[in-house]
């Protein structure tokens, strides 16, 4: 082997079994003891590593299960005037186009309301939309579970209900409803709160509670006669790639002429977002605490390596070995075990986090369990959405925890002094 003297006594450091003729009882803990403990912390760092690499996965698959719902609901950008309105918003359009991530728009009118039925009343956001163009920038139109959405025609004051919303209220496709807006109408018997008639043709479910319970769509030219309007509220765009709204919201605002406002699906969700990636930083620096106790546990065998090896570093000092090819020594064994360790770790968090959905249901046929009612979570299996960036930053984290636990028992190893270590030898 060509390697330095220091790498060839450090692998043969971090492979050794008992001395010649040293047994299990009596007398030193011997090497066999001191190996057991490096293969303990390299499992503990193995399992801290996979560990982490699982939970941030299917905190991954969570964030994006549930986004991805929020977009079958929400538009990747909205451009918008809530007081004036949009008088044209296909020439609106033809410039939001001049961006080349923007590939659909479509036009809406939004506005409050509440459905009252049997005594019922609740609050709703009111959507009017084109069928044809909202089914390019959302997709509500295949989350339809009841109706269709171009059964939203204009003229007939049809409406499409979220699923929670039509359980609230106990309709099916062909009920009625009262929706009530927050404007009102001159009558010989005072002034009273308008209110339409419409009919349900339609229920659609995202899958996001939000949306299911507050959401009512119409179609935009009844949503124009409803609210008395003669503008549309605005465009919805859909994007070539969901992650540069926030990107493409700002050209958008530079390249717009018309005076408008501009938002993307990220704002409208901040807290949530939020929420989320603080809660992920969390879980990282929790479970990254055990591979810091894997360390710790690195730290002590080396001491007990350094310790078994007392008479071996001496000889090395006597035969002209410095302190620091001492230090490099059991540098190179600890950093070995935690570099073994963590490349277990990587691949067993890897296969884990790509098989964990089908693991859970094996778990769950077998023990006859349900972590995950659907009625509830409405997911049939565990999401995880493994990202190669969180697998690099936990490799490099418990690459350098190993690497930082080796220093302390690697300087005192560097002092140790060859007539002191070998006066009871």
């Amino acid at each position: 082997m060509n390697l330095p003297f220091e790498w060839q006594v450090g692998l043969r450091y971090t492979r050794a079994g008992k001395r010649r003729g040293e047994v299990d009882t009596g007398g030193k803990s011997g090497d066999g003891f001191v190996s057991f403990i490096a293969a303990i912390s390299m499992a503990g760092i193995a399992l801290g590593v996979a560990a982490l690499i699982v939970v941030l996965s299917v905190m991954n698959g969570f964030q994006k299960e549930v986004r991805d719902r929020m977009l079958s609901v929400l538009a990747h950008v909205e451009v918008f005037n809530p007081e004036n309105g949009i008088k044209d918003w296909k020439a609106l359009a033809d410039e939001a186009r001049r961006v080349p991530e923007v590939r659909e728009a479509a036009p809406y009118v939004q506005g409050q309301a509440m459905i009252i039925r049997d005594g019922i009343a609740r609050g709703v956001l009111v959507r009017g939309v084109e069928p044809l163009d909202e089914a390019k920038v959302s997709d509500i139109a295949t989350e339809m579970r009841a109706g269709k959405l171009t059964d939203l025609t204009s003229g007939d004051f049809n409406i499409v209900l979220g699923s929670e919303l039509a359980k609230t209220y106990g309709v099916r496709v062909g009920d009625k409803i009262s929706v009530l807006v927050p404007d009102t109408s001159a009558t010989l018997a005072g002034v009273i709160p308008r209110q339409k008639a419409f009919n349900v043709v339609g229920v659609f479910e995202s899958g996001h509670y939000e949306y299911d319970s507050s959401l009512a769509l119409i179609n935009i030219d009844d949503a124009e006669k409803l609210y008395r309007l003669s503008n549309y509220t605005g465009i919805r765009l859909k994007l070539a790639d969901m992650q540069t709204a926030p990107e493409v919201a700002r050209k958008l605002v530079n390249s717009i002429d018309q005076d408008v406002l501009v938002r993307d699906w990220t704002t409208q969700n901040r807290s949530w977002f939020a929420a989320v990636q603080l809660e992920k930083r969390m879980m990282f620096i929790i479970l990254a605490l055990i591979i810091a106790v894997a360390a710790f546990n690195l730290v002590s065998s080396l001491v007990m390596s350094v310790r078994d090896k007392e008479a071996d570093i001496a000889i090395l000092r006597t035969l002209g070995a410095a302190p620091r090819s001492v230090l490099a020594i059991f540098v190179v064994q600890g950093a070995l075990i935690g570099l073994l360790g963590c490349l277990i770790g990587v691949v067993l968090g890897v296969l884990l986090a790509m098989n964990v959905g089908h693991i859970v249901t094996t778990i769950e046929q077998v023990f006859h369990l349900q972590f995950l009612p659907q009625n509830i979570y409405f997911v049939s299996e565990l999401p995880s959405d493994l990202q190669i960036s969180d697998v690099i930053a936990i490799g490099c984290v418990s690459v350098v925890l190993s690497l930082v636990a080796t220093l302390y028992p690697s300087w005192r190893a560097a002092r140790i002094e060859p007539a002191q270590a070998l006066r009871y030898e």
